[in-house]
């Protein structure tokens, strides 16, 4: 009787983790949101995508509206082509722009959407115009460090002028230097 109980707990416990690996493999894959919504594609134009992965998120205002479906190299523009699946629930005026953001400082890289103004909405195989490429943290470090050479570089290539010595008639207050 007591092998009976000690066998049920720890198949019971060997569930649970095949169940909790099965959650982290979902979540790593970014697979555990999936969705049976109907979709319309969207196309995107980036100069720099940064590490953004098919499957990350579209977002308008902190909401998931869709996936990233495909990533394509343009060997005519040298740009990335993203193509987006959008919830066709969620509907966007055609002058939408699109940009890539990161969650967090060191977070996952996700395409957000900003509505814009026209009336006419976008449809399935249009595309979005108006984008703003990922901020490379490695780039904006580098071109901070070198801003910063250069300007300690500056400083000590012209010293700065001394002061020209003021000249006042005696019995009257000294008057402040010209530039």
């Amino acid at each position: 009787m007591k092998k009976n109980v000690l066998d049920f707990w720890v198949g019971l416990f060997v569930l649970i983790g095949a169940a909790a690996l099965l959650f982290l493999a979902l979540k790593a894959g970014n697979m555990s949101s999936l969705s049976f919504e109907p979709t319309y594609q969207v196309l995107a134009r980036f100069d720099n995508i940064g590490g953004l992965k098919p499957r990350a998120p579209v977002k308008s205002a902190g909401v998931v509206v869709g996936r990233i479906a495909e990533i394509r190299f343009d060997d005519k523009t040298y740009q990335a082509t993203v193509v987006m699946n959008i919830e066709k629930r969620y509907k966007f005026p055609k002058d939408s722009s699109a940009k890539i953001l990161t969650s967090g400082l060191l977070g996952e890289q996700y395409v957000g959407l900003e509505a814009g103004g026209d009336e006419a909405m976008l449809a399935d195989g249009n595309r979005i115009t108006m984008t703003q490429s990922a901020v490379v943290l490695e780039n904006l470090i580098g071109q901070f460090l070198y801003n910063k050479a250069a300007d300690a570089g500056g400083e000590k290539a012209a010293p700065a002028a001394p002061a020209a010595p003021t000249l006042t008639p005696p019995g009257l207050p000294p008057q402040p230097a010209l530039p």
